[in-house]
């Protein structure tokens, strides 16, 4: 008996849905834990790297001056 060549389309089909179902649910996954994290960042009264770095300049100048 040979095997049917239309299962392996079929299952060929099923394999590509269920690749194409997990990179949403992983494209998904990441969106809601960046969400979560910049909510969470935002909690956390945090600065921007670079008024940090700007501040750190201005800091080091008046050391020097006193």
């Amino acid at each position: 008996m040979k095997p049917d060549p239309k299962i392996f389309d079929d299952i060929s089909r099923v394999a590509g849905g269920a690749m194409n179902m997990f990179s949403a649910v992983r494209e998904q996954v990441m969106n809601d834990f960046r969400a979560r994290f910049d909510e969470w960042a935002s909690r956390m009264d945090l600065v921007p790297r670079e008024d940090f770095d700007r501040l750190e300049v201005q800091v080091k100048k008046l050391q020097k001056q006193v």
